[in-house]
C-alpha cells in the first residue's frame, strides 16, 4: 500500500470505529504513542487492536468525517506527517478534533505512530460525554 492508501485506510478505520481494520495496518511489533494524550503506548499490533477496541467500544463519540488537511513527507522516506481534522458528534454535540499523526511506514505497514490530538478538543469531547 502507498502512504496515501495507508492514511485513507487509517481514516476509514476511525470512521467505522474498527479496531481490526486499524490494527491490520500495523507491523506485528508496531508502536502507537500518544505524546500529549496522557495514555500509555500500544506496543504491538495486538495492543493497538485491544486498546482501540476498548476505547471505541465505550465512547459515545461518533466520527462523522475525517479530513486530511495535508500530508507532509519527511526527510526520511519512511516518515510522513498527517495533518487531520475529525468531526465527531457526542450526545448530539458536534466537535472538531484537530490532530497530527507522525507515521513511520516500512514495507507497507505502520511501524510507529506518534498521535498528537488537540487537548482542548479532547476535553470538549470528554465533557460532552459526561
Amino acid at each position: 500500500m502507498s502512504t496515501e492508501e495507508i492514511v485513507a485506510a487509517y481514516h476509514r478505520a476511525m470512521l467505522r470505529k474498527s479496531a481490526d481494520e486499524l490494527a491490520d495496518l500495523y507491523a506485528e511489533d508496531g508502536l502507537h504513542e500518544f505524546p500529549f494524550g496522557g495514555l500509555p503506548p500500544f506496543r504491538g499490533r495486538e495492543e493497538v487492536r485491544a486498546g482501540y477496541r476498548a476505547s471505541w467500544s465505550t465512547t459515545p463519540a461518533e466520527v462523522e468525517r475525517v479530513r486530511t488537511v495535508a500530508l507532509h513527507p519527511g526527510a526520511d522516506a519512511e516518515v510522513v506527517v498527517v495533518e487531520q481534522e475529525a468531526d465527531v458528534t457526542v450526545n448530539g454535540r458536534p466537535i472538531t478534533v484537530p490532530g497530527l499523526l507522525v507515521l513511520r511506514i516500512r514495507d507497507g505497514l505502520i511501524v510507529h505512530t506518534r498521535d498528537y490530538m488537540d487537548a482542548g478538543a479532547i476535553g470538549r469531547v470528554r465533557a460532552a460525554a459526561a
